[in-house]
């Protein structure tokens, strides 16, 4: 999927160790790579959705498809909208408790990490520096791939060797859980303080990285 207006699809590799050559490794059960998201889930970032749709009057629509719909030169005044959106909530990030410990700890474990997000390189690239972290690979928006769609999910199980079943979602919000659906991968975590929000998914829900954690370490090989 390519879509207009978008420079093509890139990621960008922190560690060097993704396996790209094309070999696929060896199937089974056990979690060997996993798919994060950013907002919410590595940094907690605060975002009122609510009033940047209503600032850049969606009408409900999802915001990066719609902005991407319109013509020149509403199209750039909408990205600048939410582009000065985007900045002011980076600046006020913080990192979620416990995550750097816990991908220094797949680390250790050999378990592969990307980080797949809607958020622009820009303000990906700052987050990762500012705190200090490392994924194999990390996709933001320019890839032209967005999430709820799968597709982002498919391109860094390609990118690093693996298959859906080799793998999970941790994310905090209902467009992780549609991507991961519309991947087929199967295991989904979701990091919230609100049960009741994904009540009816049938996904993983904890409130802290370190239950998070716990319900991982069983399933890595």
């Amino acid at each position: 999927m390519v879509i207009t207006g978008i420079d093509m699809p890139f990621v960008f590799i922190y560690n060097g160790k993704s396996n790209l050559s094309g070999k696929k490794e060896s199937c089974s059960m056990s979690i060997k790579t996993i798919l994060f998201d950013m907002d919410g889930t590595i940094v907690d970032v605060p975002y009122d959705w609510k009033r940047i749709k209503q600032d850049l009057k969606t009408g409900g629509k999802s915001i990066l498809p719609f902005i991407n719909s319109l013509s020149e030169p509403v199209r750039s005044e909408k990205w600048r909208i939410l582009e000065m959106y985007e900045a002011a909530a980076t600046a006020k990030a913080v990192l979620k408790k416990g995550i750097k410990e816990f991908l220094s700890y797949l680390k250790e474990k050999n378990v592969r990490t990307a980080l797949i997000t809607n958020n622009s390189k820009k303000n990906v690239s700052h987050l990762l520096n500012k705190f200090g972290l490392d994924f194999d690979l990390v996709m933001s928006r320019e890839s032209g791939l967005w999430k709820p769609s799968g597709e982002p999910f498919l391109y860094a199980l390609d990118r690093l060797g693996f298959k859906t079943h080799e793998c999970c979602v941790i994310g905090d919000s209902h467009f992780d859980i549609l991507a991961a659906r519309d991947a087929d991968i199967k295991r989904i975590f979701i990091l919230s303080d609100n049960p009741t929000g994904f009540a009816e998914t049938s996904v993983e829900w904890v409130c802290t990285i370190a239950e998070l954690k716990q319900k991982i370490l069983p399933l890595l090989s």
